[in-house]
């Protein structure tokens, strides 16, 4: 299977009616700047916000605005790196958890309406779970697969290969699949709210 290759209008279109089933809040944009864009919208000021390590997020534009400081957003992030104490660094990642949004993409989306999220710390996680207030998902569509399944499978066979490279090419030792989260359903009585942009370009692996 190519996963390479942007899904078409049909699968989108049925991926999308499985997932606003299990709660997902789903719109799709036709360029990375548009779903910058729409990041923007759906976050007022005041708010604060956490991402975890995301080329998709880079590649939209988003690292670089929230480094640049002019959104008005609490930037948890840049708060963790400023500390020089590590027990108190170690606090604040806890805290991060509940920000109220946390940003990141996925590594595979099945037309059912399962997404499946690889950590190798599962930092990120207890966000995506349960935690953060607010969830923004940015995911090109050419991480949309069949079945549940075919998303692990994505995972295993093409998504770790190319991230234990990059994560090599950085100096940082390798990737590893350590925790997998599968994102069945986010349940009404939560409060929550899961936004998945998808993205009409291929973004991340």
């Amino acid at each position: 299977m190519d996963y390479s290759t942007l899904a078409g209008k049909e699968s989108v279109a049925q991926t999308t009616e499985a997932l606003a089933a299990r709660g997902w809040l789903v719109q799709t944009v036709e360029t990375k700047e548009a779903a910058l864009e729409e990041i923007k919208k759906l976050i007022p000021q005041g708010s604060s916000v956490m991402n975890g390590s995301s080329t998709t997020l880079q590649q939209i534009g988003y690292i670089d605005y929230l480094k640049a400081g002019a959104h008005g957003w609490i930037n948890l992030h840049e708060a963790i790196l400023k500390e020089t104490d590590k027990e108190k660094q170690a606090l604040l990642r806890k805290q991060s958890a509940m920000s109220d949004f946390y940003l990141g993409s996925t590594h595979a989306i099945a037309e059912t309406g399962e997404t499946v999220t690889a950590s190798g710390s599962g930092s990120q996680l207890p966000a995506l779970v349960f935690d953060a207030k607010n969830i923004i998902i940015v995911a090109g569509t050419q991480k949309i697969v069949p079945t549940l399944g075919d998303a692990l499978h994505r995972l295993e066979a093409h998504v770790y290969p190319l991230e234990d490279k990059r994560m090599k090419d950085a100096g940082q030792g390798g990737s590893s699949i350590s925790k997998i989260l599968i994102f069945a359903k986010e349940p009404a009585w939560t409060g929550r709210k899961v936004h998945l942009i998808f993205v009409n370009e291929v973004l991340g692996f």
